[in-house]
This record gives C-alpha cells, sequence and structure tokens, in this order.
C-alpha cells in the first residue's frame, strides 16, 4: 500500500505492517516518519534494532541475508533498518531485499529510509513486492507556496497563534529548513503561555535567517519575475558555497525556455546572453568582476528589469 504523512499516524494507531519504505530529500519529515514507525514498533514489542548503511560495499547486504536468518534463534523482536540514500540497491540487494520482505513478520519488521525515488526505482520489482508486504510512504519537500501553512500547522500543535506577519517572516526567515523552522517554533513554545498569540516581533527576537535554497527556487523566482526573492536567494547560494557555473546552469537552462514562457520580459535576448557570457568569464578567472555580482545583474535582468549598461565589448 502507498501512506501519505497525513495518514501516517492515524495508520500506526490501527496497524503495524511488517515493511516500511519512507522516501524523501527533506531530513525534518523523514526523521519524524521513522521515529513514528520506531515508536509504535517499541510499543509491540520490538526491543532490537540493528542499522544497516548501504553505499557501495555488496558485503552489507550478505549481512543482512545473514541477521534475517538469525532472527529465528532468538525471542526478541528486532527491527532491521536499511539507509539506502541512493535508493539503488543493484540486482544482488534487490534480491536480498525481496527475501528480507519475505521474512519480516511477527518477530521482524523492515524499515527502509531513501532518498526521493526516480520514476524507474518506483517501478522496480522490490518497491512493487515492498507495497504488497507493507507500505511506501514518500514525502515531499514543502514548497514555498505550503510553507504558510505548514508553519501555521506547526504552531496550532504547539498551543499558539501566529498572525499573517509571523508566519511571513518565519517562511523567509527558514525556507529549505524546515528543522530550523521547527525548532524557532519550540522555542517560542517554551517561552510563551500555551494559547499565546505570535506576533512577527516575536520571531524576529528568537529567530536567525536559516533559510536554505536550491537553484530550481532561483529559476522559480526569474520566472515569476520578482527580482527581490531571487536576490535573496543569490545571497544564501553565495553563503552556502554553491558554485557559481551550477546557478550559471540553472539560469541558462530558464533562459533557453524563457520565450514560451514570457520569462525575459522585456530584456533582449542577445542582451542576456552577454550577461551569462560575462558571469561564465567571471568564474573562470577570464574576466573582470566578481561572478556572484554578475550573477546578481543577469538574475535581475533574466525578470525583466534592465540593470547597469554592459561594456561596449560585450554589446
Amino acid at each position: 500500500m502507498r501512506l501519505s504523512l497525513d495518514a501516517l499516524d492515524d495508520h500506526l494507531s490501527k496497524a503495524l505492517l511488517p515493511v516500511y519504505l519512507i522516501s524523501g530529500d527533506e531530513p525534518l519529515l523523514t526523521s519524524e516518519a521513522t521515529d513514528a514507525i520506531r515508536a509504535r514498533a517499541r510499543r509491540d514489542g520490538f526491543d532490537e534494532r540493528q542499522v544497516f548503511f548501504i553505499e557501495r560495499a555488496a558485503s552489507v547486504w550478505a549481512d543482512i541475508g545473514q541477521t534475517a536468518q538469525a532472527l529465528s534463534l532468538f525471542a526478541a523482536k528486532r527491527i532491521v533498518e536499511i539507509r539506502m540514500p541512493g535508493g539503488k540497491p543493484g540486482i544482488a540487494g534487490a534480491a536480498a531485499l525481496l527475501r528480507l520482505f519475505e521474512a519480516a513478520g511477527d518477530d521482524l519488521l523492515v524499515l527502509i529510509v531513501t532518498g526521493q525515488l526516480d520514476r524507474e526505482t518506483q517501478n522496480a520489482q522490490w518497491v512493487q513486492a515492498l507495497q504488497k508486504r507493507g507500505a511506501w510512504l514518500p514525502i515531499r519537500t514543502v514548497d514555498r507556496a505550503g510553507l504558510p501553512q505548514w508553519l501555521r500547522a506547526r504552531f496550532t500543535a504547539a498551543g499558539l497563534k501566529p498572525d499573517s506577519q509571523a508566519i511571513t517572516l518565519l517562511a523567509d526567515r527558514s525556507e529549505g529548513n524546515l528543522l530550523a523552522a521547527r525548532q524557532e517554533i519550540d522555542k517560542l513554545a517554551l517561552l510563551l503561555p500555551s494559547g499565546a498569540a505570535v506576533s512577527a516581533a516575536d520571531v524576529a527576537t528568537g529567530s536567525s535567517d536559516s533559510a536554505r535554497f536550491n537553484v530550481f527556487q532561483l529559476t522559480d523566482a526569474v520566472r515569476s519575475g520578482d527580482a527581490a526573492r531571487a536576490l535573496r536567494i543569490l545571497g544564501g547560494l553565495s553563503a552556502e558555497g554553491a558554485e557559481p557555473p551550477l546557478v550559471l546552469w540553472a539560469l541558462l537552462r530558464e533562459m533557453r525556455q524563457a520565450p514560451s514562457r514570457g520569462g525575459a520580459g522585456r530584456i533582449s535576448p542577445a542582451r542576456l546572453s552577454a550577461r551569462a557570457a560575462r558571469v561564465d568569464r567571471a568564474s573562470k578567472g577570464m574576466g573582470a568582476g566578481d561572478a556572484w555580482d554578475e550573477l546578481a545583474l543577469l538574475a535581475v535582468e533574466m525578470t525583466g528589469r534592465r540593470t547597469l549598461p554592459l561594456p561596449p565589448s560585450d554589446r
């Protein structure tokens, strides 16, 4: 079966299946889901837990198989937890997983945690077999549009009543970093009485800017014509150590798609191409200027706003 995160608590209140797969790239939500399953398992007497980290070593799968075979020698119920970030077990690993699913039951709970699964892996035999024996819980990242709703629900669960400005400020400060958002809400819950209203001033006093960004958020901002947001994301990418060539690649990709989306506004493709060339030269140390400054000019012009004049040699 396939589970949603919203339905997990209700599911666990009624049943505990022998096999679970949690996939996703959001660390906080993945951690909370695995914690919930482990807690339910402990209530059912699963007191032992063995964790395997899958990288490239084929011998790990042999160790997992031996663990499953040895379970019948012990009275204790056991959780076998497999951490497989890439979600690709390979041929030997997939075969081992199929055997493990068959062995799972009253004394063995199998819990697999992976990153986001691509379409090919979602259709793999081991994933299909898992859903027949247990449940797959795909976890989606909370995007910018859904973040205010997620924050409001977290505040409510913590017994607090935020106003819209508090939600907006915390969303700006914690975008892409749900763990930081949860920590700030937990902190406010300790400082304020239950049922208290939360203002933007309360958030500003207790929180710092913990937002994390990626290049796809940048192209979204460019596409929507939000220059201020594009610059903020660029600043975050720079602070996090992103490489200018990667950011340029994302913007070039957006430029190629811009004609069908109208993303370039009134700025000519030739001018944008000249801006991109300046970024490329600066990032390689072959031109004047700073690569991040040039990226900022390119991103803003891609939102449709003209910035500084191009040097005559670049026109």
